[in-house]
C-alpha cells in the first residue's frame, strides 16, 4: 500500500474494526482504481493553490431564477454569466436533484438531476463558466428513496441501511436540532419500526455503522466529481454517526468518516476539497479542519453571521473582534468558508459559548419585532430552547423601533416594504443608507481570511419573504423566494431600487477584492483593537509583499481615529489609498487620522507590513 492507501486501511480500522478492514478496504481501492481509468482527467495531484483571493462562492438553488420556456439551471447560468462572469469564480447549487420536501434536503434519488431544475447538461453549462460546488446530503435520504422503500418492504439488501431502535431506548443525551423527536414509527414488512430521524420523518438518517452505506455514499461523492464538482460540502455531517448513550453529534467516527471521505478523493480526485457543514459550537465546528492535512479543506464559519450582526446591533465591535483574533489556521491547506447568511436560518449555537445569555435573548426579541421567526430545538431536560433566527440578513440589519412604524404605514398605503423605503417620511426609507449598512456587514465577510461564500438573495438585495412561509408553513421560507427573470431584470436596471444600490455595491467590493493579493485565503490576519464602533484588520498576502488595512464602522454615526504606522521608513507626508472609493488618506508627521462615515467601509492600500494603532 502507499500512503494515501495506508490512510484509508487505517480508517476503516478505526470505524469497522481490524476483522472487516482487509475486505472492506480491499472494495474501496478496486472501486477508485475503477474510477481513475475512467476519469485520468481527475487524477492529477492536488493543487498547491486551490483557492485564492479570486475565489467567491454563490450559494443559490438550481431553480432560484426563472424564465418561461426554459430550464431553471440554464437560466440561472445564462443570468450569471452575464452579470457575474467577470467578478465570481464559483457556484454553490445546493440540492437540484428528486427530492422530497425541505426544498431539496431529502433526496430521492442522489444520481439524477430534478427534471423541473433541468438536466445534467444545464449543469455542466454552468460549470463551464463557473467552479462547482455540489451538496452530498448523506446523513439522510428521503423517505420516498428507493433505499427506504425497500427497507419498508424488508429487502435484505436495505435492512441495515437505517438505524432501528427498540422502544423504550434512553436517548436523553442525543443532540436535538429540531423540536420533535428523534424517532418516527413505520410499519414494515416485518412490523413496526422506530426509525431514526434528526431532522424530519420524511428525512431518514442513514447507517454509518454498515458498510454498504459507506460504499453507497464513495459512489455518490465520486458520481459528483464525475460532473464537475470541485468542492463537495458534507451536509450536517455533525450528525451521521449514533451511539446510544452520547449526544450522537461531533463523534469520534464521524470525524474519522470525514477524514476517509476526503483520502477517498485524494487518491481519486484529488482537485475536489470536502467543505463540512456543521451548526454546533466554535469550538466543535473548527475541529472539522482535523490536523490542518487530513479533514476538510474548508470549514463554514458559522459563528461569523449572528457575531456580525451583533455588532451591528450593538454598534460595538468588542465581541466579533476578540472572536476573529483566534481565528487561526492549522495549515495552508485549509481555510474558513466565510458567510454572512444561507437558505438556512442565522444559527445560535454556534455562539453560544461566545454571547451571553442576555445577548441571544435580545436578539430574539429583535428578530421577532421585525417581522422574523425563531426556530427552537429540544433539549435534554424536555425543555425547548431558540436554534436559529428565521429572517432574511437585510432585514435583520433594521431598526426594530422603526419596522412596527413601517408596517403600519404599509397597511395604511397598501404597498410592500420595498416600495415603503422610498418614502422620505419613514425611518428606513433612505435606499443609499439601507444598502450601505448592509454591504458594510458583508464588507467584514469578505475581508476576513477565508473563502466567501455569497448567498444568492444577499447579492441581490432580497427581503424578507413572509408570502411565502405563509404558503409553506416553514420558517426556513423567509429567505428562499424564487425570482421571475423579467422583474429581477427590471429592478437591477432602475437606478432608484434597492436591488441595484446592493448588487452593484457587492460588484465592487468583489471586483476591488479579486485584485488584491493581501486578501488570499491563507493569507496573514491581524485583527486591531483601534476603536469600539470600528472593525480594523490587516490582511497580509501570502508573500508578505503586499498589505490591506480594512475598517469597517458599525454604526450610523462619524467615527474618530488616528492610525500611527510604527518601525517603519515613512515620509513626513504621504497618503493611504481606499481601494474602494480612490480617496487618498493624507499621513502626516507619522500619525494617519481618519474620520469615518456612517457604515463607511476603508480598504486602504500602502505598502506597509507592521502597524501600530492607538485612539
Amino acid at each position: 500500500m502507499n500512503q494515501l492507501e495506508q490512510k484509508l486501511y487505517e480508517h476503516i480500522v478505526f470505524i469497522y474494526g481490524e476483522e472487516q478492514a482487509g475486505a472492506l478496504t480491499k472494495r474501496i481501492l478496486e472501486k477508485l482504481e475503477r474510477f481513475r481509468e475512467q476519469r485520468p482527467d481527475l487524477t492529477a495531484s492536488s493543487p498547491a493553490d486551490r483557492v485564492g483571493e479570486r475565489d467567491t462562492i454563490l450559494i443559490t438553488y438550481g431553480d432560484m431564477v426563472q424564465a418561461d420556456g426554459q430550464s431553471p439551471l440554464h437560466t440561472l447560468a445564462e443570468f450569471l454569466q452575464e452579470y457575474l462572469a467577470d467578478v465570481l469564480s464559483a457556484v454553490h447549487i445546493l440540492p437540484f436533484f428528486p427530492y422530497s420536501s425541505d426544498d431539496g434536503f431529502s433526496i430521492i434519488d442522489y444520481k439524477k438531476v430534478n427534471p423541473d431544475f433541468g438536466d445534467w447538461d444545464d449543469v455542466e453549462y454552468l460549470g463551464q463558466s463557473f467552479r462547482l460546488m455540489f451538496d452530498a446530503v448523506v446523513n439522510h435520504v428521503s423517505a420516498h428513496s428507493d433505499w427506504f422503500q425497500g427497507f419498508l418492504r424488508d429487502d435484505p439488501k436495505y435492512r441495515d441501511y437505517f438505524t432501528v431502535v427498540e422502544q423504550g431506548t434512553d436517548l436523553s443525551q442525543v443532540f436535538r436540532p429540531r423540536a420533535q423527536p428523534v424517532l418516527t414509527p413505520f410499519e414494515t414488512a416485518g412490523g413496526n419500526k422506530l426509525v431514526w430521524t434528526t431532522f424530519s420523518s420524511d428525512q431518514i438518517d442513514l447507517n454509518f455503522s454498515s458498510p454498504e452505506v459507506l460504499i453507497e455514499v464513495i459512489d455518490i461523492m465520486l458520481s459528483y466529481a464525475a460532473h464537475g464538482a470541485e468542492f463537495i460540502r458534507l451536509d450536517a455531517v455533525t450528525f451521521v454517526w449514533k451511539e446510544i448513550g452520547t449526544t450522537c453529534a461531533n463523534m469520534p467516527r464521524t470525524h474519522r468518516i470525514v477524514q476517509l471521505m476526503r483520502t477517498v478523493l485524494d487518491i481519486a480526485a484529488p482537485k475536489v476539497a470536502v467543505i463540512t457543514e456543521t451548526n454546533v459550537p466554535h469550538k466543535d465546528n473548527i475541529a472539522y479542519f482535523g490536523d490542518g492535512d487530513n479533514e476538510a479543506q474548508m470549514v463554514y464559519n458559522f459563528a461569523l453571521p449572528l457575531l456580525t450582526l451583533h455588532a451591528f446591533q450593538k454598534e460595538d465591535v468588542g465581541i466579533l473582534s476578540a472572536w476573529a483574533e483566534t481565528l487561526d489556521l492549522p495549515s495552508e491547506q485549509a481555510t474558513f468558508f466565510n458567510f454572512l447568511a444561507c437558505h438556512d436560518g442565522i444559527g445560535l449555537m454556534p455562539v453560544k459559548d461566545i454571547l451571553s445569555s442576555d445577548d441571544l435573548n435580545e436578539v430574539v426579541a429583535r428578530t421577532q419585532s421585525l417581522g422574523g421567526n425563531v426556530s427552537y430545538k429540544s433539549n435534554a431536560d424536555g425543555s425547548q430552547s431558540p436554534y436559529e433566527l428565521n429572517i432574511n440578513y437585510l432585514d435583520a440589519l433594521s431598526d426594530p423601533e422603526a419596522f412596527p412604524q413601517l408596517v403600519k404605514h404599509m397597511d395604511e398605503l397598501n404597498i410592500n416594504y420595498l416600495d415603503a423605503l422610498s418614502d422620505p417620511g419613514n425611518p428606513e426609507s433612505d435606499v443609499k443608507l439601507v444598502a450601505k449598512r448592509f454591504l458594510a456587514t458583508q464588507s467584514i465577510m469578505l475581508a476576513l481570511r477565508g473563502v466567501p461564500g455569497i448567498y444568492f438573495h444577499s447579492l441581490f438585495g432580497s427581503r424578507n419573504w413572509k408570502e411565502g412561509v405563509e404558503q409553506t408553513g416553514r420558517n426556513r421560507t423567509i429567505n428562499r423566494e424564487k425570482l421571475q427573470l423579467e422583474q429581477l431584470e427590471r429592478e437591477l436596471a432602475d437606478p432608484d431600487s434597492l436591488r441595484h444600490h446592493v448588487f452593484y455595491g457587492f460588484r465592487n467590493l468583489l471586483k476591488e477584492r479579486s485584485t488584491q493579493p493581501a486578501f488570499h485565503p491563507t493569507g496573514g490576519q491581524k485583527i486591531l483593537s483601534v476603536h469600539p464602533a470600528v472593525f480594523v484588520l490587516l490582511r497580509t498576502s501570502p508573500d508578505e509583499c503586499e498589505t490591506i488595512l480594512c475598517l469597517h464602522n458599525v454604526t450610523g454615526h462619524i467615527q474618530k481615529l488616528t492610525i500611527a504606522p510604527d518601525g517603519l521608513p515613512l515620509p513626513a507626508s504621504g497618503s493611504m489609498i481606499d481601494i474602494l472609493s480612490k480617496q487618498e488618506f493624507g499621513v502626516t508627521d507619522g500619525q494617519l487620522p481618519l474620520t469615518i462615515q456612517p457604515y463607511q467601509v476603508l480598504w486602504l492600500k500602502r505598502d506597509f507590513l507592521t502597524f501600530n494603532v492607538s485612539r
